[in-house]
């Protein structure tokens, strides 16, 4: 009469780590996604006027040697232009971000061709000084 002993339940734990190692990875991922830039820049200019701005939809960052990086790899004026086209430029939101030692003139060629694009959000990404 084995067949109606009662055993004692197990709870198996092998496919519940498997959920949580998926769900790791998952929320990892999703995690470094939503960071905005490359990391590259670590030398803001300093304002104590700045404010927070949600999370732009593109960043464009200028290097100290004046090259241009958007969407993780180099990018030229015209090529930037582009990239703002192919979206809608009504919404979209535009953070530029250079170091200390960015040539003022190449933010301005940047702005203009941003503005020009027909963007109307535009930001200049700043830390504050206590920061």
């Amino acid at each position: 009469m084995r067949y109606f002993e009662t055993r004692k339940a197990r709870i198996e734990i092998i496919p519940m780590i498997d959920i949580m190692l998926f769900l790791l990875v998952f929320f990892a991922m999703l995690t470094l996604r939503m960071i905005p830039s490359s990391g590259q820049l670590s030398k803001l200019p300093t304002s104590s006027t700045t404010s927070t701005l949600p999370a732009p939809k593109l960043l464009i960052e200028i290097q100290a040697n004046g090259q241009l990086m958007a969407e993780g790899s180099s990018r030229t004026l015209d090529e930037i232009r582009a990239l703002i086209q192919r979206q809608d430029a009504s919404k979209l939101a535009v953070t530029i971000a250079g170091g200390e030692d960015t040539s003022m003139q190449r933010v301005m060629d940047v702005i203009d061709v941003v503005k020009t694009s027909g963007v109307t959000q535009v930001g200049l990404a700043a830390r504050h000084p206590t920061r």
